[in-house]
């Protein structure tokens, strides 16, 4: 990946904490960093005008603020802004052709209310062409200094459920951000509980640990070559039976990022995100990437 971290910004308390979040991934990354203000489609708590010469001051403002922090927290980092006319989420979809990376902000949990709106978050959500990180307000990965106490320090998350290409993004992604920051990738893998139809052995304990450790091992052998190409990086497998969302919130309690995945679209006309993408979105305390797949 070597086209820019770009992060949408409005200057609310949600993009702030967005931008922090980006511009540490960027250093870590090595790449340059983008700030994004769509003077158009601005927070409605913004006390300006209505005028667009007010508008596009607000927007400059902004973009001028955050870039000199930023600057001040790392002086390495390249940073460029861009102000603009058209709508928000087209904007970032534009970008999203040639970016590494995606971010937005999110007001908290319960809520996908990004740092516009709602809509415009999943809009961006389920139609970038690269992977979109949501980060939370007040998110504890993302503390004042920039320096997480050891206990948040946690793995990164990635749903698993389906063996094949499909997977393929999402464990490159994972990986790859782990070897960045020296942590490990726990691959989860929810199995139905209508499993137990198929291994009625299940029913008794025993059992239940047999088919269990036969699932592991085959999660693990799927994971193998990757095991092979970041030899570095702890990538440990789990199974769970349950719903999948819910066996991947379990998961992802004490997370840095969680990691789920959403198909591509050919067209911005028609787009959704999938139940799991849905609550990772909604309940996860820790930033959610979201990651498109063929």
């Amino acid at each position: 990946m070597t086209g820019p971290v770009v992060v949408g910004l409005d200057g609310s308390p949600a993009s702030v904490t967005a931008a922090w979040w980006a511009a540490r991934e960027a250093v870590d990354r090595r790449l340059p960093l983008l700030l994004l203000h769509s003077w158009t489609t601005q927070p409605l708590n913004v006390p300006v005008a209505q005028e667009a010469l007010s508008k596009q001051r607000y927007g400059g403002q902004v973009l001028h603020r955050m870039e000199a922090e930023l600057l001040h927290r790392h002086p390495d980092l390249t940073v460029t802004t861009e102000l603009v006319s058209e709508p928000a989420a087209q904007a970032l979809l534009d970008l999203g052709e040639t970016a590494s990376l995606l971010v937005l902000g999110s007001r908290g949990h319960g809520s996908v209310a990004s740092f516009l709106l709602g809509s415009i978050s999943l809009h961006v959500l389920g139609l970038a062409r690269c992977p979109t990180v949501v980060v939370r307000t007040g998110d504890p990965a993302v503390p004042e200094g920039w320096q997480p106490p050891a206990e948040i320090r946690g793995d990164i998350v990635v749903g698993v459920q389906h063996n094949g290409p499909t997977i393929a993004p999402l464990l490159e992604f994972a990986l790859t951000t782990a070897q960045l920051h020296g942590t490990r990738v726990l691959a989860v893998r929810a199995l139905p509980m209508s499993s137990l139809v198929t291994h009625p052995h299940a029913l008794t304990e025993p059992g239940d640990e047999a088919w269990q450790a036969e699932e592991h091992g085959r999660l693990a052998a799927e994971l193998a070559p990757w095991r092979e190409k970041f030899p570095d990086v702890e990538l440990v497998p789990r199974v769970s039976r349950g719903a999948a969302a819910q066996v991947l919130l379990s998961a992802s309690a004490d997370s840095r990022l969680t990691v789920v995945g959403r198909r591509r679209h050919a067209s911005r006309l028609t787009w959704k995100l999938g139940p799991v993408a849905h609550a990772a979105l909604h309940h996860m305390p820790c930033p959610v990437a979201v990651v498109p797949h063929d």
